[in-house]
């Protein structure tokens, strides 16, 4: 039996190859950073998605989940020194502990 196509659709699917407990990478651009989103892997100051966060387009808004971002003071203890600071991040009260400084969209 022989079979003639007049016409066919290529479909084309990838993904990140990572280990599934890898949490340490950006979503979007993939580089390295300390702390991300819980549901959507939204990633800290280092990467250069932060700077489209601070834009007017941006509206406020996580890239991937588009949930509002909200500025939060942490009480942290330095590496170096040991001594505790307030170190300002973005994150929810209710998914972060107090002491992990990390950008994280608010629930709407």
């Amino acid at each position: 039996m022989k079979v003639t196509f007049s016409a066919y659709q290529a479909v084309a699917e990838w993904k990140w190859d990572l280990p599934e407990d890898s949490d340490d990478t950006c979503g979007i651009c993939r580089v390295e950073f300390e702390g991300t989103c819980s549901k959507c892997k939204y990633p800290g100051d280092d990467c250069p998605i932060s700077d489209w966060l601070q834009s007017d387009s941006s509206q406020g808004k996580c890239p991937m989940c588009r949930r509002l971002f909200k500025e939060k003071t942490a009480d942290v203890a330095t590496p170096m020194t040991g001594q505790r600071q307030a170190m300002a991040s973005q994150t929810p009260a209710s998914e972060t502990p107090a002491r992990t400084p990390i950008q994280t969209p608010v629930g709407r």
